[in-house]
């Protein structure tokens, strides 16, 4: 990767940011498009069509169409399994061309785009397709005169509604399992990286998914998004995204058809820090490493970190330590770690929170800037407050950035207190050497996912997904299939002789 010089290739790189419905690329029916600038340095990559409640209508009906006539629904399995891992292949094959899309419009490192985000999003679209024909259906334990068929079916149409911070993985996630049982999907990125999604959708076109089951619409929420969570033939949403924007989710299934919706929403993920910890610098350097992955958006980064009164010292000044590592460079140099933010409206808002931090009375330690001024792009450098409390607006609040927290606790239970004192529940982490209490705060965390002596260890087998405002329902895993599909009972009397 090193050797590949990442500015020559975005010169010459072809931006098509027209929608893809029913198999072909087209306008929007308005004719309306929208300027998609980069975060590196503010440079135009392209136009991109402006989706409207028409578009909306043509894709649902495209993908409504391509359902009924079961064109991809009616496959057996194994046969939506080759599809699928040809997909899959192709994304691999076209690993650079994918990364460099992801990196020129969302900011983040390229050597991230390439070595996480394409990978991860082909093994997940792989591991869908391998799995869905080794899924059995069931038979109930009924009396011997009866028989009771219990089925999967595939809902229908699935409408994906996905965020900018991973836009290729946070789609395959939906993409793999709604697919794999047989729906059709429309697909609307977000207007603030909607590139790798479109072309995801001319990968699979060429991997023999059928015309139709697969349609991108690219948009703003408000219009695009919004008309697609209010169609009346979408029979359920795969959303990722804002709590605030979750609730619209909901709102909108119940103005229209009662659509299911499954929201996997934001975060304020809790590092708690015991005194006993073995290893307190492998601790600092993981925390720091997860909070400023990605610049900070990532809606499972810690950015509570709570530590014992009796470490807290020596701990935050191994944090601040770290942080410098992490400061913004060019995105398109293979050796930069830490990127620009997705846009200048984000880049605001982060920097607003760090005011407000301040503002509030907790203590600065290092960052709290903009970087990279001169570029001409959205870089704020990793920042860490110690003095946090939890009634603070950035102990409150999902920042999206890389502002990090640092909050104190005297014993286990106030440790416990704090931590579940958040509206939201994705992830959490527990750091210590005392196996009865890794277990017992690990019970104790209101999480969907609570690392031990680690943070966000990962692999597709494992469900990704949280309690209380950080959504319903699960991504990854089996459990992703439950989300797409309908139970069905077939009864059958078995008459004597």
């Amino acid at each position: 990767m090193s050797s590949i010089d990442w500015h020559a290739r975005a010169l010459t790189l072809k931006i098509d940011g027209r929608a893809l419905i029913a198999g072909r690329r087209v306008q929007g029916l308005r004719g309306e498009t929208f300027e998609n600038r980069s975060p590196i340095d503010g440079r135009l990559l392209g136009t991109v069509t402006r989706g409207s409640a028409e578009d909306i209508d043509l894709a649902v009906a495209s993908a409504r169409a391509a359902f009924a006539d079961g064109r991809w629904a009616a496959r057996a399995p194994a046969e939506r399994k080759q599809v699928l891992l040809r997909f899959a292949e192709l994304m691999l094959a076209a690993r650079e061309e994918l990364a460099l899309l992801e990196t020129l419009d969302m900011g983040k490192p390229i050597r991230y785009a390439l070595g996480v985000d394409v990978p991860a999003a082909a093994r997940c679209i792989a591991w869908y397709a391998e799995a869905i024909d080794k899924v059995y259906d069931e038979i109930a334990p009924t009396a011997g005169n009866a028989l009771a068929l219990i089925r999967r079916e595939a809902m229908g149409v699935i409408g994906v509604v996905v965020p900018w911070n991973y836009p290729m993985i946070m789609a395959a996630w939906k993409l793999g399992p709604a697919l794999a049982t047989g729906n059709s999907v429309v697909l609307k990125p977000s207007e603030k990286s909607p590139l790798s999604a479109l072309r995801l959708a001319e990968l699979a076109l060429e991997a023999g998914l059928p015309e139709g089951v697969f349609n991108v619409v690219p948009g703003f929420g408000h219009e695009a998004g919004e008309a697609l969570a209010l169609h009346a033939d979408v029979d359920a949403i795969g959303f990722t995204g804002s709590t605030r924007v979750g609730r619209k989710m909901l709102e909108y299934a119940g103005r229209s058809n009662l659509k299911r919706v499954y929201n996997e929403l934001g975060g304020k993920s809790a590092f708690l820090v015991f005194p006993e910890v073995d290893e307190l610098r492998r601790a600092a350097q993981t925390v720091a490493g997860a909070m400023f992955f990605n610049q900070g958006e990532s809606c499972n980064a810690p950015s509570r970190v709570l530590v014992h009164d009796s470490i807290a010292d020596e701990f935050v000044s191994m944090i601040a330590a770290e942080a410098p590592k992490y400061a913004p460079a060019d995105p398109l140099d293979a050796g930069t770690v830490m990127g620009a933010l997705v846009d200048e409206g984000q880049m605001r808002s982060v920097l607003g929170h760090i005011e407000a931090g301040a503002a509030e009375g907790a203590r600065l330690l290092t960052g709290g800037r903009q970087a990279r001024v001169e570029s001409g792009g959205c870089f704020v450098e990793p920042t860490v407050f110690d003095g946090v409390t939890n009634t603070m607006k950035i102990a409150r609040e999902e920042i999206f950035g890389p502002v990090l927290s640092v909050l104190r606790f005297k014993d286990e239970a106030d440790a416990i207190a704090q931590a579940n004192d958040s509206p939201y529940g994705l992830q959490a982490s527990v750091w210590s050497s005392h196996i009865d209490r890794a277990h017992r705060v690990a019970q104790a965390l209101r999480a969907g996912t609570v690392h031990v002596n680690q943070y966000d260890e990962d692999d597709i087998t494992v469900p990704f997904g949280g309690f209380k405002q950080s959504g319903n329902g699960r991504d990854k895993s089996l459990h992703a299939l439950d989300k797409y599909t309908e139970l069905k009972t077939t009864w059958l009397r078995i008459n004597a002789a």
